[in-house]
């Protein structure tokens, strides 16, 4: 971790530092609530990766994913689901803390996405513990933080990869889950996912919005050279695409269909 000073005592950057930071699962599942107060600070805070409670085990290699049908493997699933949320919601914080000098408007706007992530990962909580697998139950990856902060990046490398693409690709894998997961009898985790990919579809309207400003527009063809190694297009979607939502969120017709359509292989990649 970074040992550089912490932000000033009672402002939402400290806020966003103890949240990253901390390693009780506690402030993971539930922080307090952020203060009415910013700092404004005239430099970054850099976070390299956040705290982890001793009751998260890291898993690094790639698993395949569980069948739904089974409420042990539908549990493993949404315990993936909900450290997805985790990790957006602390990067959500550490873009606060990384990137000061964007507009006001931007910074409040990730705080605002933040807290949306904190619900959403309570909501799966919730469910795990009806099923008998706390947050702590599977191993996790932090998968995220591995890619998005990565080289550095522009805020608009930020919501380039985490708003446009990982949210992008949610909008597409959560409808198919929603309907997983009514097919295998549990409705409370299909509603509480058709819930979450009705809310992310803001989150990625925001992300789209603030790319067109940092840089210019929202064309296919430029925002994937914001995306490193190895995120590809082919990463940022789900099958089938969830067109519907994605038009609603901000995504172009001719977006989508390029998007669609994209081969990361020899032959097809464009």
């Amino acid at each position: 971790m970074s040992e550089q000073p912490k932000p000033p005592e009672g402002s939402v950057e400290r806020w966003a530092w103890e949240f990253i930071r901390s390693t009780r699962l506690a402030d993971k599942l539930a922080p307090p609530p952020p203060p009415a107060d910013w700092s404004h600070p005239s430099h970054p805070y850099l976070l390299a990766k956040p705290g982890r409670p001793a009751e998260l085990i890291a898993r690094e290699k790639k698993k395949k994913t569980p069948k739904v049908q089974l409420p042990a493997r539908r549990a493993e699933i949404l315990h993936t689901f909900l450290h997805h949320e985790l990790q957006a919601a602390e990067l959500m914080a550490w873009a606060i803390l990384a990137f000061p000098s964007t507009p006001a408007a931007f910074r409040r706007g990730l705080l605002s996405l933040c807290r949306d992530e904190i619900r959403h990962l309570q909501l799966y909580e919730e469910h795990l513990q009806t099923l008998g697998h706390p947050f702590g139950s599977f191993p996790v990856n932090d998968w995220f933080w591995k890619r998005v902060p990565a080289d550095h990046p522009t805020p608009a490398h930020f919501v380039a990869r985490l708003g446009i693409a990982f949210e992008g690709a949610n909008l597409d894998h959560g409808a198919r889950y929603t309907a997983a997961f009514a097919a295998a009898g549990d409705q409370r985790a299909a509603d509480i996912q058709a819930q979450i990919v009705e809310e992310e579809v803001p989150h990625t309207a925001f992300a789209l919005h603030w790319f067109e400003v940092f840089t210019g527009d929202v064309a296919f063809d430029k925002w994937r050279t914001y995306l490193p190694d190895p995120i590809s297009p082919a990463m940022a979607r789900g099958t089938p695409l969830n067109v519907e939502a994605r038009l609603r969120a901000g995504y172009s017709a001719e977006f989508l269909e390029a998007l669609a359509g994209w081969d990361a292989g020899p032959a097809g990649r464009r």
